[in-house]
């Protein structure tokens, strides 16, 4: 299992990172070459309220060995043709460190912010990858860029906007999902799986990782070869008492996204459906102060891990072992102690992990 963080490290409080806190693009290349430093396996970014690539740019540029992820980058408001590019420079900045993490965004998000006609996002998708693919190999092996697919067709690419071969070209495509269509496109086309952190380990070894499985064997493709990266929904603090108020944070974001309709399969598997039926009227009505009272001590621990720092390597490695194959978590980085704690957090999963 790697173990990865997502950036800013020294601002993160894992899985409860604030909209309202962006990320300090200053400080990005300091922050990257730190997650070298304390060594982790890779750094991760969202896109939110900052270019992915622009970020990863910067990464790249203060780290040697930490693989890049953009984690994940919207694909549909992008042309394939515009994400290859990106990808490639990505690519060739970083010595093939990089990978290509994609999202699909839901209905209002594509029509009301992007201004594009929505689609079902799984066939969207697939044609999405096959057309970034084809812009790769046209560039890499110089045959003619030739992809007629449902949503694209691309036929023309003039020397002028050829960049030309690479050394690291076999740049690997992740694609986030929650639903069975787009896990079954992940197996089709992709390299990796990215759960939502709503997706828990049962929900991803019955619903997820059959859905992948099903998706490779239409292509010949064996689904132990795909990556499953996970960013859990985590809450950790280094004492009791911390942690305690720090819970309840944990608990509005799991009302949160109980109330999401693009979750529900996560929360019908553990017979939920009612409480998130609950939920959706409260946030519609935007009730949002009730919300987290409905959410129990038991339907908390199945969505998130919780422990101090002492406990809660033991607990990501108990929890995810054996179902996901990267795993991003840090804890907030800023003092040297806090370094000296992450630093062990580090080596306590690896031990682990042996």
């Amino acid at each position: 299992m790697r173990i990865e963080t997502l950036l800013p490290l020294g601002k993160l409080d894992p899985g409860l990172r604030a909209a309202d806190k962006p990320l300090d693009i200053g400080q990005v290349a300091a922050d990257a070459a730190l997650v070298e430093e304390l060594g982790f396996d890779g750094v991760a970014v969202e896109e939110t309220k900052e270019d992915p690539y622009q970020v990863m740019a910067l990464a790249a540029s203060s780290t040697n060995r930490i693989r890049l992820t953009t984690a994940v980058a919207m694909a549909f408001p992008r042309s394939p043709t515009t994400t290859a590019m990106s990808a490639w420079t990505m690519a060739k900045l970083s010595k093939g460190r990089f990978v290509l993490g994609l999202g699909s965004q839901v209905r209002g998000h594509i029509i009301r912010r992007y201004g594009l006609a929505f689609h079902p996002p799984g066939p969207w998708m697939r044609d999405y990858v096959l057309a970034v693919r084809s812009v790769w190999r046209c560039w890499q092996e110089g045959v003619p860029l030739d992809h007629q697919g449902t949503h694209y067709k691309l036929s023309l690419m003039v020397p002028l906007f050829d960049p030309g071969p690479i050394e690291f070209p076999d740049i690997p495509i992740h694609l986030a999902a929650v639903n069975p269509v787009m896990c079954r496109v992940a197996g089709e086309v992709a390299d990796g799986l990215r759960p939502h952190p709503v997706c828990t380990p049962r929900y991803i070894r019955e619903v997820m990782l059959p859905a992948v499985a099903e998706g490779a064997a239409r292509t010949g493709r064996d689904p132990m070869k795909l990556a499953v990266a996970m960013k859990p929904l985590v809450c950790t603090a280094p004492d009791k008492a911390t942690l305690e108020v720090r819970l309840r944070d944990v608990r509005a974001r799991v009302a949160f996204y109980c109330s999401t309709p693009a979750y529900r399969a996560t929360f019908d598997l553990h017979g939920l459906g009612a409480l998130a039926d609950e939920m959706a009227v409260l946030s519609k009505a935007q009730r949002w102060e009730e919300m987290p009272g409905r959410i129990t001590d038991e339907i908390l621990h199945t969505y998130a891990t919780v422990g101090t720092y002492d406990e809660i390597g033991r607990k990501l490695v108990q929890r995810y072992g054996g179902i996901v194959s990267d795993i991003e978590f840090s804890i907030p980085c800023s003092s040297p102690q806090e370094k000296s704690t992450m630093r062990q957090l580090i080596k306590d999963m690896r031990a682990e992990l042996a």
